[in-house]
């Protein structure tokens, strides 16, 4: 599953100014994205890609839009490419999986700040559900 949408444009000064913003901006730019277009972005490599943090716990990092992972695949990730998640799966799989395996979600890392606004999965799935309920 995944890779089969098709991202919405996004021109250089938008992604720059992006880029600049604090990481709680991010986060919401994040949140309002992913219920507007219905799509998470990850990064594959034979394998969803996993980060990990100093006290040894496994995090997932997303984005709104797959130039934002494109520009965080270097180094160790450098051999990734962005794939798409459909919001259905994201809330009803993904992330009660991540919940039950004891992972974290890397909201919106940028190449300076690789960490993104870590949060449980339950946190960013309420949070989801709330930004969905306004389109309704």
């Amino acid at each position: 599953m995944g890779g089969l949408l098709v991202a919405w444009s996004i021109n250089e000064k938008e992604f720059q100014a992006v880029l600049a913003l604090p990481d709680t901006r991010r986060y919401e730019y994040f949140v309002k994205r992913v219920a507007d277009r219905e799509e998470v972005w990850s990064l594959w490599n034979d394998g969803w890609l996993l980060a990990g943090d100093d006290q040894g716990n496994e995090i997932v990092p997303v984005w709104p839009h797959p130039t934002f992972a494109e520009a965080c695949a270097l180094e160790e990730w450098a051999d990734s490419q962005p794939r798409a998640v459909e919001i259905s799966a994201w809330l009803e799989r993904w992330l009660p999986g991540m919940a039950r395996d004891g992972r974290l979600v890397a909201v919106f890392p940028i190449p300076t700040v690789r960490s993104g606004v870590v949060v449980p999965p339950e946190r960013l799935r309420n949070d989801l559900l709330e930004e969905l309920s306004r389109y309704e």
